[in-house]
C-alpha cells in the first residue's frame, strides 16, 4: 500500500494530511514545529513504514525560512522527500473550482501526488548550505555599502563637494580622510605637514613622498574652491563621519566573509574548476558555487540553464512569431553572477586565451552580429557547459579543453 503525507506550511506550525493508495484519507492534523510535534511525526512515519513494509512519499512546498524546521527533521531522519516551489505547486494542483484553505491545499498535494510523476528532492551535503548562507550575507552587506555609498554622496554634496575629485570613492584612504576632514574648514588650521602625516597613515597601501605631496596640494585647493551648503558645525558634518566609518566596517566585513567562504571551499573540487577559467578569482568561484550548489543534482546543462533562468522563452500563435526572449524564471543572483563574470573575462581578454571570449567575439563578427547582451548570455550559456563537463570529470579548464565542449 502506497502512502503519501502531505503538509501545507505556514508559520510555526503545518497541517498534514495521510493518504493511500485507494485516495483514501487516514488523517488530516496539525504539526507544531516543535520537539515533542516532530517526535510524534516520526512515530507516525515509522507506523506507518511498519504497516506498508516502505516509507511513505512526503510532499511539501517550500516556504522559505517557515518549512525550513520540517525540512531539517526529514534529512537528519533520512526520509526522502519532495519539496516543490510554489509555481509548481499551484500547476500541479490547479483545478476548476476549488476551495483555498491551509488544510485543504495539503490534501491536494496529496491527492496530486498520485497524478503526477514527482522527483525526490536532492539533498545536499551541509557545505552547500554553509555557503549559500554566507553567500546571501554578503549578499546584504553589499546592498548596505551601496545605500551607505549614496548617502555619504548626498551629504558630501552639501559638506565637501570636491573631495571626491581628489581621491578615489572606493579606496580607504578616501573613507579615512573624509572622517578626518568633512567639511573644508576643518583643514583651516592644519599644517601642511600634519596633512602629509594624516594622508599617510590614512592608507594601508605605499605611497611615495610625491604622490602623498600631490595629495595634500589637491585637497588643500578643493577645500579652497569648495562651496559647502552646510556649516562646519552642521550635525550632518557628524552624520557624514558616521557614514564613512560604517562603510569601512563593512568593507572589512565583507572580505571576513570572502575569506570564509574560500576556506570552506578551497579543497573542493568544484572550487578548482572555476578557478581555472581565466578570469574568475576566489569571489566569483565562491559566488557561484554558494547560489549553484551541489552541480551533481542536475542531468545536463540544460537544467542548470533553466535554474538560471537563460533558457529560451518562445512565442508563436499562427503567423505570429516573438522574438526568443529567456525566461528569467530562475535563480537571478546567480544570472547576475554569471553576467558579470563574463564582462570580467572579456575585461581581462589580453591576458589569457579564452574560449568564452572567443565565442562573444564569434557572435559579434557574424553577417549579422548579435548585440552585447544577447552574446554575454550566450557565453554564459557556453561557460555553463564547459563547466559542467569540467566539473563531472574532475578536469581544470585549459583553453583545447572549452573549444571542445
Amino acid at each position: 500500500m502506497n502512502f503519501v503525507i502531505a503538509f501545507d506550511v505556514s508559520m510555526g506550525k503545518s497541517n498534514l494530511v495521510v493518504y493511500d493508495h485507494n485516495h483514501h484519507c487516514h488523517f488530516e492534523g496539525e504539526l507544531e514545529h516543535t520537539q515533542a510535534g516532530f517526535r510524534a511525526l516520526k512515530q507516525r512515519i515509522n507506523a506507518i513504514q511498519e504497516q506498508a513494509g516502505h516509507l511513505p512519499a512526503i510532499v511539501f512546498e517550500a516556504t522559505g525560512v517557515y518549512s525550513s524546521p520540517l525540512e531539517r527533521f526529514l534529512k537528519s531522519n533520512d526520509y526522502p522527500y519532495s519539496r516543490l516551489n510554489p509555481l509548481e505547486a499551484k500547476l500541479q494542483t490547479a483545478a476548476m473550482r476549488r476551495q483555498k484553505t491551509d488544510i485543504g491545499d495539503a490534501h491536494e498535494l496529496a491527492k496530486s501526488h498520485y497524478r503526477v510523476v514527482r522527483q525526490e528532492t536532492f539533498q545536499q551535503a551541509d557545505y552547500y548550505d554553509q555557503l549559500r548562507g554566507l553567500g546571501r550575507y554578503c549578499e546584504d552587506i553589499e546592498k548596505e555599502i551601496s545605500q551607505h555609498n549614496n548617502r555619504l554622496h548626498a551629504f558630501l554634496q552639501m559638506s565637501f563637494p570636491l573631495v571626491e575629485k581628489v581621491f578615489a570613492r572606493s579606496s580607504a584612504l578616501f573613507l579615512n580622510i573624509v572622517q578626518l576632514f568633512p567639511h573644508p574648514a576643518y583643514l583651516v588650521e592644519v599644517s601642511k605637514e600634519e596633512l602629509l602625516n594624516h594622508i599617510k597613515q590614512a592608507t594601508r597601501k605605499r605611497m611615495s613622498e610625491q604622490e602623498i605631496e600631490k595629495k595634500a596640494t589637491l585637497l588643500l585647493a578643493a577645500a579652497e574652491n569648495s562651496y559647502p551648503s552646510i556649516g562646519p558645525g552642521d550635525v550632518r558634518c557628524q552624520h557624514l563621519k558616521n557614514y564613512a566609518e560604517r562603510l569601512l566596517e563593512l568593507r572589512t566585513q565583507k572580505k571576513e566573509v570572502i575569506k570564509q567562504m574560500v576556506a570552506l571551499s578551497k579543497d573542493r573540487v568544484e572550487f578548482q574548476v572555476l578557478k581555472s577559467f581565466p578570469g574568475i578569482g576566489d569571489q566569483t568561484a565562491v559566488q557561484v558555487i554558494s547560489e549553484l550548489g551541489d552541480i551533481r543534482r542536475f542531468q545536463n546543462a540544460k537544467q542548470i540553464n533553466a535554474y538560471i533562468g537563460i533558457d529560451i522563452r518562445r512565442h508563436q500563435s499562427g503567423k505570429l512569431q516573438y522574438q526568443d526572449k529567456i525566461n528569467k524564471r530562475g535563480n537571478k543572483r546567480l544570472r547576475k553572477i554569471l553576467y558579470f563574470m563574463v564582462m570580467n573575462m572579456l575585461s581581462k581578454r589580453k591576458k589569457a586565451s579564452n574560449t568564452i571570449v572567443d565565442h562573444y567575439d564569434q557572435l559579434k563578427k557574424q553577417p549579422n552580429g548579435k548585440p552585447h547582451q544577447v552574446a554575454v548570455i550566450a557565453c554564459v550559456n557556453k561557460f555553463v557547459k564547459v563547466a559542467f563537463h569540467l566539473i563531472q570529470h574532475g578536469l581544470l579548464f585549459h583553453y583545447e579543453s572549452g573549444k571542445a565542449s
